[in-house]
């Protein structure tokens, strides 16, 4: 889930433990708020999440936002509390009612997954665009998956494309990486593979591997870019590398042809074996032959050793 603890500034002049207890206990909310922060955080005081959620909760009957969706939060993972998944739905409702992004995207993702709560892709699409409708590049590409699958709202591309690009334009890479994908398919959008390159790239640059995917799949077409094997095994190898079972099988085509890399059998029949083993259904069935038509060309040693290095190989976490 995307719902981070995201534990704010103090929102008052810095004060001395003794005043901001001292006006803790007064009942001042703000204060209560930013004791609870401190012993959650551990910030001159030793850290203490049952004596932050009780500083939450005072601070949170009292109305204030911030420190409801951090009582929900502190349910949702049993921070100081039991955990209680009923409890944090209903502080998380109570800030999302007075307009807090962060609990309305808890909901909206718990009512998306079913984590929690009945699944109701009404409700988590309402929720959704609450946040996203202030800005939240997270709630918006949710909101857009909404839109691109017809959950709790009718199927409509272009509302999906629209909200790919604010999330994308913020940076969010599962954004760009979908707005990609809606260019090169023409759904919600022209058509438009110099435009699907780019997103594609925005995302590959980041070590998104489906994107990284996609973009050498662009390469080596020549859509939207030059044709250039060597560009297309490369963004192929970084996304292999990552465990992409579609990667590791075009980068073994690029291997048993010679295409934008020497001609390679052994390299060729261990990325072969790899997507096989990574793949599922007609995928892996079709995987497996090509690994076995390219040892038809292998002497027996030759076939050891990539058999050896695909048991050896480890995916890597970034590129």
């Amino acid at each position: 889930m995307f719902a981070l603890w995201c534990l704010a500034q103090p929102e008052t002049p810095a004060k001395s433990l003794a005043d901001l207890r001292e006006a803790a206990d007064a009942r001042d909310q703000t204060a209560q708020f930013n004791l609870g922060t401190m012993y959650a955080k551990g910030q001159g005081v030793p850290r203490d999440f049952a004596e932050a959620a009780k500083w939450y909760r005072k601070a949170a009957v009292q109305g204030n936002v911030l420190a409801q969706d951090h009582l929900g939060f502190a349910y949702d993972r049993g921070n100081g509390v039991p955990q209680d998944y009923a409890e944090a739905v209903k502080w998380y409702r109570k800030a999302a009612d007075q307009g807090n992004v962060s609990a309305q995207l808890s909901l909206g993702l718990k009512y998306g997954l079913g984590v929690d709560v009945a699944q109701d892709f009404a409700e988590s699409a309402k929720w959704l665009r609450k946040a996203a409708d202030q800005g939240d590049a997270d709630a918006q590409y949710m909101l857009s998956l909404s839109y691109n699958e017809g959950n709790g709202v009718p199927q409509n591309y272009a509302e999906a494309a629209k909200w790919f690009r604010k999330a994308a334009d913020q940076g969010n890479v599962d954004a760009q990486s979908n707005l990609g994908t809606l260019y090169y398919q023409g759904n919600g959008v022209p058509q438009d593979y110099a435009e699907a390159a780019k997103w594609f790239r925005k995302a590959a640059d980041r070590g998104e591997a489906v994107a990284q995917t996609n973009l050498g799949l662009l390469y080596y077409q020549g859509n939207g870019v030059p044709q250039d094997y060597a560009e297309a095994a490369k963004w192929f190898r970084k996304a292999a590398d990552r465990g992409e079972a579609i990667a590791q099988f075009k980068l073994a085509i690029l291997y048993q042809r010679g295409e934008g890399v020497l001609q390679d059998y052994i390299q060729a029949h261990m990325w072969f074996n790899l997507s096989a083993s990574r793949a599922s259904g007609d995928k892996r069935r079709d995987y497996a032959n090509s690994r076995d038509s390219v040892a038809t060309k292998m002497t027996a040693a030759q076939v050891g050793e990539a058999q050896r290095l695909a048991r050896d190989w480890k995916p890597t976490t970034q590129n």
